[in-house]
Order: C-alpha cells, then sequence, then structure tokens
C-alpha cells in the first residue's frame, strides 16, 4: 500500500506542475520563461521521486496505474457514445414544417397543455420526437424544445440562463429555450422552473411582436426559415423582462376559463406590456395585460399577440408534460469487437447503472412521459 499511494501521489505532483506552468502562461499571462524555470526547478525534483517509485512498481506500485485506466475507459466509452448519439441526432433531425406537412396526412391534432421535449439539439426536432408524432399523430396546443447547457463557468446569472426562440411560424406555438447552468449552480425545482418558463414564453412573444414590426426585423425576416430558427434572445436580459409580473393570487371567485384583456394607454412608446397572472385555489386564471401602443398601432398585430398570449395562459391551465427519450444503443452490424465491448457492453451496462435524466432534471414521475429511441451507431 506504501508504494501503489507513493507513486499515485507522486504522479498528482508531477501532473500539477505540468498544469500550473500552463496556467501561469495562459491565465496568468506571464513570460514564457518563468513558466519554463517553474517547471524545471520543480518537476526535476519531483521527476526524481517519481523515477524511484517506479522501481517499486512490482511490489504494489501498478495498483494506482491499473485504477487509473480503468477510470479513463470509463469515460472514455461515456464520452465516445455520447458523442456518437448527438451525431445520430444531428443527422436524422427534422424540421416542425415538415412535421406538420407529414400531419396533415396523419390527421395529427394538438391536445391541450404545454409540451416540453427535453433534448440536445439546439435547431431543428429531434429524431424520437418525430417518430413519437409519426406513430401517435397528436402533440401539445404548446410546444416547447428544451435544451439544457452546461456552460464551463462556475455560475450563470438568472439574466442570461434562458436563450428563447420561436420554432416555425408564430402559429405553430412551437418554441425552443435553451437553458444554461454552470458547473457550481443548482437545479431548479421543477414548479419554479416552469413557473419561470411560462413567464420567459410571455416576455418573449410580446417583445418578438415589437420586434417583427420594426424596421430592422422587416430586413431581417428575408432569412431562410433554418436562419430565423437559429435566432435566440436572451429574454432575461430585457427590460421587458423586469417590468414583467406575474402576481398570483388565490380566489374561487372566477371562472376556470384563461382570458386575455388588450387595453391600450397613453404612456410613453417605449413602456413595455405588462403582464399579470393571477390564479384560483383550484383552476387558475390567467390575464395577460398587454399595452397595445407597445406591440404594434395595428389592431391586427395586438389581436395576433392576445391570441398567443391566451394560447399559453390556456394550456398552462391544462397541465404540463415533460417528454424524455428513452435510449438503448447497439452497434451496426459488423462493427468491431472492440466496439461492441464498448457500446454494447460498457455503455449500456454504465446507462442502467447511472441515475436517469427524470431524475437529474427532478421532473415529476405524474408528468413524465418517456419517448423510447434505438440508436444503432
Amino acid at each position: 500500500m506504501g508504494n501503489a499511494s507513493g507513486l499515485a501521489v507522486i504522479t498528482v505532483m508531477l501532473v500539477t506542475t505540468f498544469l500550473t506552468s500552463l496556467v501561469i502562461v495562459l491565465c496568468w499571462h506571464r513570460p514564457p520563461l518563468l513558466a519554463l524555470a517553474f517547471l524545471l526547478f520543480f518537476g526535476s525534483i519531483e521527476a526524481l521521486y517519481f523515477s524511484a517509485s517506479l522501481i517499486k512498481f512490482l511490489e504494489g506500485a501498478w495498483l494506482p496505474i491499473l485504477l487509473a485506466l480503468i477510470l479513463m475507459a470509463v469515460m472514455l466509452i461515456w464520452h465516445y457514445t455520447t458523442i456518437k448519439k448527438y451525431e445520430f441526432d444531428l443527422h436524422n433531425k427534422v424540421t416542425l414544417e415538415w412535421l406538420l406537412a407529414l400531419g396533415d396526412r396523419l390527421g395529427m391534432v394538438r391536445v391541450p397543455g404545454i409540451g416540453l421535449v427535453y433534448t440536445d439539439l439546439t435547431s431543428g426536432v429531434p429524431a424520437n420526437f418525430s417518430r413519437f408524432v409519426t406513430n401517435l399523430p397528436a402533440f401539445h396546443q404548446v410546444l416547447v424544445f428544451v435544451c439544457v447547457k452546461s456552460v464551463p463557468v462556475p455560475y450563470v446569472f438568472p439574466a442570461e440562463r434562458y436563450l428563447i426562440g420561436r420554432v416555425g411560424p408564430p402559429g405553430h406555438r412551437s418554441y425552443r429555450c435553451i437553458v444554461r447552468y454552470g458547473y457550481r449552480d443548482v437545479h431548479q425545482d421543477v414548479d419554479s422552473f416552469e413557473t419561470e418558463l411560462v413567464e420567459t414564453l410571455a416576455t418573449f412573444i410580446t417583445l418578438d411582436a415589437s420586434y417583427r414590426c420594426s424596421e430592422a426585423s422587416e430586413r431581417e425576416l428575408e432569412l431562410d426559415p433554418g436562419e430565423q430558427e437559429r435566432r435566440l434572445t436572451v429574454i432575461a436580459s430585457n427590460p421587458l423582462r423586469r417590468r414583467a409580473s406575474y402576481d398570483l393570487q388565490d380566489s374561487v371567485q372566477h371562472s376556470a376559463a384563461s382570458t386575455v384583456e388588450v387595453r391600450a394607454t397613453a404612456a410613453d412608446s417605449l413602456s413595455p406590456r405588462d403582464a399579470e397572472i393571477s390564479s384560483a385555489a383550484g383552476p387558475k386564471q390567467v390575464r395577460f395585460f398587454i399595452d397595445s401602443h407597445v406591440v404594434s398601432p395595428e389592431a391586427a398585430e395586438n389581436k395576433q399577440v392576445a391570441d398567443e398570449l391566451e394560447a399559453l395562459a390556456a394550456a398552462r391551465e391544462a397541465g404540463t408534460a415533460f417528454i424524455l427519450g428513452h435510449s438503448h444503443v447497439q452497434c451496426k452490424p459488423g462493427s468491431s469487437v472492440l466496439k461492441r465491448l464498448a457500446v454494447d457492453v460498457g455503455y449500456n451496462f454504465l446507462r442502467r447503472n447511472c441515475r436517469g435524466p427524470d431524475v437529474a432534471l427532478r421532473v415529476p414521475p405524474a408528468s413524465l412521459l418517456e419517448v423510447g429511441m434505438v440508436y444503432v451507431l
């Protein structure tokens, strides 16, 4: 045990010295000569201890090397298969227009509620969802493709967490939301995430309507649909977000139906719309108050935003479903033995013994809908 721990400790010290010399140059922006001097001074001392520990390799020092190789193999298998799954999704994604055009022949219907489809893609419709709706031609009235990304920073400010965009034209009621977390951020619980998401979507609808009516957007709307879909907005950093208020109040005197009221005010033309949601003790009632002069001076545009907000409010009242993929991975026929061992045996064993995405995302079991998908890599 002494030989094993000695080799492990001195190896860690030697690797730390090499990485610190890189930090001196790349992060601290010090002269390379200083980093070289640091590496030669400390590295030469640690190299002597490292060579001495290698003499005891057959007397127990092989244990940390073996453990390191096993852990490295696990990480390589997981990383390799995850990348291949992402490439499979990327090559098999479809557009929402193609999906809806196919739905005309399948008799596709929209059911009440909000459907949150979790995917790793930042554009297009994932293959598991397209397979789901072609076999069961129905999806929710409001559809949100949620992509949770981890960024290489400790924390992401709440004002920069949500990126919102449209998938298809406004009449489709389909959106894309990229949620960014730092590696030290704590994921939100489902209730607060759902509330913030609906608030963000309502703010995006009003903001997008005013932007589409501006002169700048008229020039940019000439882009192809793929470019328009890749346009995302950081909603929380906009002043409109700070003015949006969602006041949930208990009331048993209101009906269960969601209503939308449009009112014109005499405020300044740059004032944002105010949104107010009031909920009853049983079914909730949602009201969005919209300043018509902010959206557009034309009543038609104002009516379109009001209808979209009403659809969002009604969908929130109907409930939210979390749609996640349940994947099974297998190799293509003719793959090498090493690949079959890594993917068919190694990755599937790790996936079965790791916590699922529903646990990591804190999805309630009553609202969970898993869609099976076989990845042939």
